[in-house]
């Protein structure tokens, strides 16, 4: 009986095993994803979307930087106002 335990578990780990190998060596390594030809046609293929993700973050950043430059100046007429009406 204690043969057939061992056997179960040998037999187990030699499946295990080659499941293991077999999908390892399937996959592509990370190297794979840095093959210069690929990724230059992966651009090439959707440079039209990347110029427009790229026009939209732009003006994104516009926004913000105008939108920010507001609250400094909103921020700095307070503090001169608030410092008027600590001397008065």
């Amino acid at each position: 009986m204690n043969n057939k335990v061992w056997i179960g578990i040998a037999i187990g780990a030699g499946i295990g095993i080659a499941f293991a190998v077999s999908s390892r060596s399937s996959r592509r390594s990370r190297w794979d994803r840095w093959d210069t030809r690929e990724m230059t046609k992966r651009l090439v293929d959707s440079r039209e979307d990347l110029l427009d993700k790229g026009k939209e973050m732009m003006e994104r950043l516009r926004v913000i930087y105008e939108e920010g430059r507001k609250v400094v100046d909103d921020a700095g007429e307070l503090w001169a106002q608030g410092r008027k009406l600590v001397r008065s």
